[in-house]
């Protein structure tokens, strides 16, 4: 799972590792980046990759509550060509998901130490994810969202969290995001092949468990 995860940095270093077309929104700093929040991501329009800020929680546009994105943060690659929740995002509207690290607790009920966990080139990253538009039919509201995809975690990381989100190299971005790629099994393909299983994680202070907590000393190592 991915419930808490950061995104920094000036605009110029994130160009840097993912290419991006037209700016529709400036993305915002967030060290705490929590479910239902905006988040930046990267997604294809009319042959051009924008930058967004969209609703994190997934809200199919086929259903009557807005409320079900709380329960859509994340998709787990097993399941997205077949769980209808996802499979018609999976098929037309991908995303990479903005971030620089993030979060995984270990240990008991009550006292469970956070992890931030990056990838070892220490730059911006795109989680591999999907999108979609819902309206609202009652007053025209119109809410742009996103879920994160999972996948099972690589040994390096596997003793903080059985599951990890999908953190695509750079070199698949553009075949993640082509709209004429559709075949369910070509798109998991990407998400094996593209998948990086390279991490640096350290302890940080508990201060992150607290969602208004936010700036970057919630990232920085704390000593066992």
């Amino acid at each position: 799972m991915c419930g808490r995860y950061s995104y920094f940095g000036p605009l110029s270093i994130l160009k840097e590792s993912i290419q991006i077309d037209v700016i529709d929104e400036e993305p915002v700093e967030n060290y705490n980046v929590a479910p239902s929040q905006k988040v930046p991501v990267v997604l294809r329009e009319k042959d051009q990759l924008h930058l967004r800020n969209l609703h994190w929680g997934l809200i199919p546009f086929w259903a009557k509550d807005p409320k079900i994105g709380s329960r859509m943060i994340n998709a787990r690659v097993e399941t997205l060509a077949e769980k209808p929740s996802f499979k018609n995002a999976f098929k037309k509207r991908r995303c990479l998901v903005l971030s620089n690290g993030y979060y995984e607790w270990t240990g008991t009920k009550g006292n469970k130490q956070p992890y931030f966990i990056t990838t070892t080139k220490e730059k911006p990253f795109g989680f591999a994810g999907l999108w979609d538009i819902w309206n609202d039919k009652t007053d025209e509201t119109t809410i742009q969202s996103c879920t994160i995809i999972t996948t099972s975690t690589c040994r390096q990381i596997a003793h903080l969290h059985h599951r990890m989100p999908v953190i695509l190299d750079t070199e698949f971005h553009g075949r993640w995001l082509d709209p004429d790629s559709q075949d369910p099994d070509a798109l998991i393909e990407i998400l094996r092949e593209g998948l990086v299983k390279e991490f640096m994680f350290h302890r940080v202070s508990t201060d992150v468990n607290t969602v208004r907590n936010n700036g970057p000393h919630l990232i920085q190592e704390i000593p066992a």
